[in-house]
């Protein structure tokens, strides 16, 4: 039996993006989140002993230059040397950003491949691991013309950082498709960029072990590392997890909840249930209380207090921490029975208001005007289009709006 840990996109200091780094308890915990999912890696590996570390693109994140990171990143390496593991490196898109890579002396037992593509045998083994680095910061053509033939009768590995056939949300490099990489005549395909994990196939095997650490809401869940295991020939893998936190959404239906004490008991035991599931150490929690409750009016205009009411709860977990929390709540219709209120009147006038167009452009222009005092990295993060801008005018006036109208109706208990 031989074992191969293969991960990618690791993204060394890349910062999580989440509101719950206000919480001094968190942010040790996310500010090292990146590097503590490597070192996780480098201990499966070291207690597997494994034969080999893949390691496909995007192990910096960025231009960003850090002594730190260069020394933590040696010092993690120089533990498979002194175990007599190799790591077998290939340069994606954000380490081609990155002057480290240019400049950093790594370990002799880390092979990385160049832009010309290669081949090198583990050890004795009849294992042989191909790879093609990007050689610039974008791979627009396809890299499959640079790899090697398979060595026959062994067991070929191919390293490939790429975004397939095109992914959402991801740069289009290095192009190829699945029926492509099929024919290649490899026994495995370690591929690196998209962060969602996906088995493209098992004949032969197409792997995107997915990031090792979610850095937002759209990296929700724990994530992992593929460890494959190669016996007579015959390959199979299985996930390892690596994040220190995951990002968590998760909704929570109060419809049969009559009263506070109803719904902060149904909070508790749902966010019991999660935090014992968990399989990293901290989860960032984005919570929608849901359902038809005759108490909705008063949850949203006490929406301050019930956010503090779920962060204390989820902080009693020990391993979860709230990063927001929404209500998509509606009224029982025996409530809405009857007719026109002067406060459905006004929610009504509020509503043709938001859809005129000069209301629409004052919003934007003051949406403009305040994103214009922050740096322009930080402008870029928080709205990197002008369709992003607008959606958001339009959902901070919706609850500013909800926030008028829960005030108001409220004020009925």
């Amino acid at each position: 039996m031989v074992k191969i840990l293969h991960t990618a996109d690791i993204h060394l200091d890349s910062p999580l993006k989440s509101l719950a780094l206000r919480d001094e308890t968190l942010r040790d915990t996310v500010h090292t989140a990146t590097r503590t999912a490597f070192t996780r890696i480098i201990d499966t590996a070291l207690r597997e002993n494994v034969a080999a570390l893949l390691i496909a693109g995007d192990l910096f994140d960025g231009a960003e230059r850090s002594a730190k990171t260069a020394a933590f990143l040696i010092s993690e390496f120089d533990r498979l040397k002194v175990a007599n593991i190799p790591a077998f490196y290939i340069k994606g898109n954000h380490d081609a950003e990155n002057p480290i890579t240019g400049e950093l002396n790594l370990p002799e037992n880390v092979h990385v491949f160049d832009g010309r593509g290669g081949k090198i045998q583990l050890g004795e083994r009849d294992i042989w691991i191909h790879g093609v680095s990007f050689s610039g910061r974008q791979a627009l053509e396809s890299l499959l013309p640079k790899f090697h033939a398979p060595v026959a009768d062994a067991i070929n590995i191919a390293m490939l950082h790429t975004s397939l056939s095109g992914a959402k949300g991801h740069d289009t490099y290095a192009p190829c498709t699945i029926n492509e990489l099929g024919e290649m005549g490899f026994d495995y395909w370690a591929l690196g960029h998209i962060h969602k994990r996906q088995v493209h196939s098992q004949t032969p095997w197409i792997v995107m072990p997915g990031i090792p650490q979610g850095r937002d809401i759209g990296e929700a869940s724990a994530k992992s590392a593929t460890l494959l295991h190669i016996n007579d020939g015959e390959i199979t893998i299985e996930e390892v997890p690596t994040s220190a936190a995951e990002f968590i959404e998760l909704q929570i239906d109060i419809s049969a909840c009559e009263n506070d004490d109803l719904i902060r008991a149904e909070l508790r035991q749902n966010l019991q249930i999660i935090a014992k599931n968990m399989r990293s150490d901290a989860g960032i929690l984005r919570l929608t209380l849901s359902g038809t409750n005759a108490r909705k009016w008063q949850i949203q205009r006490d929406q301050a207090l019930w956010i503090e009411t779920c962060a204390e709860l989820a902080r009693d977990t020990d391993r979860l921490w709230l990063e927001k929390l929404h209500f998509d709540l509606k009224t029982p219709d025996h409530l809405n029975a009857g007719g026109s209120s002067a406060v459905d009147e006004l929610a009504q006038i509020m509503a043709e208001i938001q859809a005129e167009e000069g209301f629409q452009s004052e919003l934007n222009a003051n949406i403009e005007m305040i994103l214009a005092e922050l740096p322009a990295h930080r402008r870029i993060n928080l709205l990197p289009d002008e369709e992003t801008a607008k959606a958001l005018g339009q959902q901070l006036a919706s609850e500013g709006a909800n926030r008028v109208l829960a005030a108001m109706k409220g004020a009925v208990e």
